[in-house]
């Protein structure tokens, strides 16, 4: 805005008293002030207001208004509350250095000047930064990309002042302004907040908090050919949206501006179809080698289409690398005739969780550390009915396996892929977009040299993928080391046979701890994991070995069974797991 407004507005009781050739510089903020020295918290263009309580005599008038014009702001506001009439000698000084000055009438409060000029900054700037906007979009639709999401993000903060990041709905971060990083930490509780208000149908912008910052949240929908119609179930897109994470409080932003960051996160959807149709081969890759390697073609045809694939996902590599396998799928419990939070009501449709869970494990398998959009071009996963493969190119190791194995170690690098270490960076948000009618199942297989290996990587993918099935929580996983033990079986035992024999052995136990609190499912639990070792078991409880005997003891009156017999160990053990 120009200083010549400020004349303009009689409610702000303005009046000039000297610069009258300069009421054409422009006013970018307002700051208020009774030092003496204020240069430090001035960087050029403010609306100076002062009470005057720094002058002290005529002599301190001039030094004041000399910082101020080599400071560069735009004009100076002094009060009458304080002195009455405005000294001659500020005239003057202000009259020497051509910068303007005003008087403020009494009864006019510094903040209600403050307010209007905010406001009335705050707007223009909005609608240039519209303007350069639209002209961006233009751009980006009608040709190649112009510069990514990091150029709005730049717009953002140059022009209205907002730290902005573009995240993934695990909270990793796409994009970001300049060199300014969100931690990992705060994008994931970031999205977390993002997914959970989404679940419940709240409109956006969503607020959240994280170490005394607000941030708003902004989705950034899917606009492109496989984006979900917005008539259809918010559970097909809810853990595939990206999100713009703003640093500011949103809720009392005026519609204008609420208009303007809904058409930045536009802009920015459009630049990620973009860059989801490059998806678009590696997935067809994907789909044509798990179409081969389940219908038991050759492995030579596989190994042909592996040889088509290897250059797409590992460009340069010098020869065929290791593969492994890893399967997921993402089920809803209110997917039959139920309506979840955002789903029309009484549709009663299915939610298709194949393409749920393709784009959930194309998040998950990029390295959480890494940035950008382009870090997920080496993996390629398909989906079939409700699940889906993820076939994940390892490097070639042409070393013995010795040999491997002390290199992998002494570089504090492995590269195959871990169920534990793949969830461990997005549980919690994931956790929060399943809410509670949703589950999340991932397996991963051992890697594998040989198209002859797919198919029994495919096979122990699957198992291991039942067996985190068969785990509480929304978000589990296993791997194929855990495919040697008893908890293979674990997964294919009949609910109602896995439910009478729990209870046959634990609901005694459970009752009793229930009447009289004498901890006895915590005891028989630390006890199997001592291997029946009375003095560790009694240090780890914090107990006397007597006071341990006698639980034990109580433990096998009520269930009729002997811990001293490896059977009933075993059944003990099993029983705890399957609960």
């Amino acid at each position: 805005m120009r200083l010549r407004a400020l004349l303009e507005t009689d409610a702000l009781g303005l009046r000039l008293l000297g610069g009258e050739d300069e009421l054409d510089r422009s006013v970018r903020g307002v700051m208020t002030t009774d030092l003496r020295d204020p240069s430090r918290y001035l960087s050029g263009g403010e609306l100076v207001l002062t009470g005057l309580a720094w002058r002290r005599d005529a002599a301190d008038s001039e030094p004041f208004v000399r910082i101020l014009a080599g400071a560069g702001v735009a004009g100076l506001a002094a009060g009458e509350a304080e002195l009455g009439d405005i000294p001659g000698d500020l005239v003057e000084a202000c009259a020497r250095h051509r910068l303007p000055l005003f008087s403020v009438h009494e009864t006019v409060a510094f903040a209600t000047i403050t307010e209007h000029v905010v406001r009335q900054v705050s707007g223009e700037r909005a609608g240039d930064l519209a303007a350069v906007v639209d002209r961006h979009r233009r751009l980006m639709t009608s040709g190649p990309a112009g510069g990514g999401p990091e150029v709005v993000l730049d717009l953002l903060g140059s022009d209205l002042d907002l730290h902005a990041w573009v995240l993934s709905p695990t909270g990793r971060q796409i994009a970001g302004a300049g060199e300014t990083s969100l931690p990992g930490p705060v994008g994931a509780v970031l999205a977390g907040h993002h997914l959970a208000a989404t679940r419940t149908g709240r409109r956006a912008p969503h607020r959240a908090t994280v170490d005394g910052t607000a941030y708003s949240l902004f989705p950034i929908r899917n606009t492109g050919r496989g984006a979900v119609p917005a008539s259809r179930d918010i559970r097909e897109s809810v853990l595939s949206d990206w999100l713009l994470a703003v640093e500011a409080d949103a809720s009392d932003w005026p519609p204008a501006r609420l208009d303007l960051l809904q058409g930045v996160t536009q802009l920015i959807a459009v630049e990620r179809d973009r860059r989801d149709a490059a998806r678009t081969v590696r997935r067809r890759l994907a789909q044509e080698v798990l179409e081969l390697v389940q219908t038991g073609a050759p492995p030579a045809e596989i190994a042909a289409r592996l040889r088509v694939a290897a250059p797409v996902l590992l460009p340069g590599l010098g020869s065929a690398p290791h593969w492994q396998v890893v399967v997921a799928r993402v089920e809803w419990g209110g997917a039959e005739g139920q309506s979840a939070a955002g789903a029309p009501a009484g549709s009663g449709s299915a939610v298709a969780g194949g393409p749920v869970a393709q784009a959930l494990l194309e998040e998950i398998l990029v390295d959480p550390a890494v940035t950008g959009p382009d870090s997920a071009d080496r993996i390629a996963v398909a989906h079939t009915g409700e699940e889906a493969v993820a076939l994940v190119p390892l490097p070639a190791v042409t070393a013995p396996a010795p040999d491997r194995d002390a290199a992998r170690t002494e570089a504090g690098v492995d590269p195959a892929l871990h169920a534990d270490v793949l969830l461990a960076a997005v549980r919690e948000p994931l956790s929060a977009g399943l809410a509670d009618d949703g589950r999340l199942t991932l397996g991963v297989s051992a890697a594998v040299h040989s198209p002859e290996g797919l198919r029994g990587a495919l096979e122990e993918a699957r198992h291991a993928r039942r067996v985190a099935a068969a785990r509480p929580g929304r978000v589990c996983a296993a791997g194929h080391h855990e495919l040697a033990s008893h908890v293979l079986l674990l997964p294919f035992v009949p609910d109602d046979v896995r439910r009478a024999f729990t209870a046959r052995l634990l609901d005694p136990l459970r009752d009793y701890d229930r009447r009289h609190r004498a901890e006895l499912i915590p005891t028989l639990e630390a006890f199997l994991d001592c291997d029946g070792s009375w003095t560790r078991c009694a240090a780890r409880l914090h107990l006397h070995v007597n006071t341990l005997r006698y639980r034990v003891g109580r433990i096998e009156q009520l269930t009729g069974r002997d811990l001293s017999r490896l059977e009933d160990k075993l059944d003990f053990f099993l029983a705890l797991r399957m609960s």
